[in-house]
């Protein structure tokens, strides 16, 4: 059982609900719930109350999908292998608007040969768009996958979403 502090819902009509999760040292989980029913997740957790943190979270989505807003600075709650992290930490230096592919990933952390391992990393990212999974793509420039939450099948649909933005925005 996740030890919640505070929960917030953003919905994106692009994307449907956003949901944001407080735990015990800040932000551990942002998830792509697509059109859930909102108040059926609530209780899931058994929380009710959006925590000062997940509102000020909330609010930095709501300025990056307006545009007016390029990097975050909330407090994360990573959690994950150090390989994960490893990989994690390097997305965070992606320029908004630009991509790389796995490979070139696999080349910032240090291991060239990495490079499904990266994808692996990146596929169990729990807090995307503040840690831009979404800016990695194919070598060929391809999307490649993406983690489409409990929003169904819509991942690379996400992730299309979430490039064009950046890119319209740059």
């Amino acid at each position: 059982m996740k030890n919640v502090k505070g929960i917030s819902f953003l919905y994106n009509k692009e994307i449907g609900y956003l949901e944001i999760i407080e735990e015990k040292d800040g932000i551990s989980e942002i998830s792509f719930l697509g059109n859930t029913d909102i108040e059926k997740r609530k209780s899931l957790y058994n929380i009710f109350i959006e925590s000062p943190l997940t509102k000020k979270c909330k609010k930095q989505l709501e300025e990056y999908f307006n545009g007016k807003r390029k990097e975050f600075n909330i407090k994360l709650d990573i959690r994950g292998t150090e390989f994960q992290k490893q990989c994690w930490d390097s997305l965070l230096k992606i320029p908004y608007g630009e991509t790389i592919s796995y490979s070139d990933e696999a080349k910032m952390i240090g291991n060239d040969r990495a490079v499904r391992a990266v994808g692996s990393a990146n596929g169990k990212n729990c807090i995307p768009i503040i840690i831009p999974c979404h800016r990695i793509i194919t070598k060929d420039g391809k999307l490649g996958g993406y983690s489409g939450g409990e929003g169904g099948n819509k991942g690379v649909e996400i992730k299309k979403y979430l490039l064009e933005l950046e890119k319209k925005f740059k």
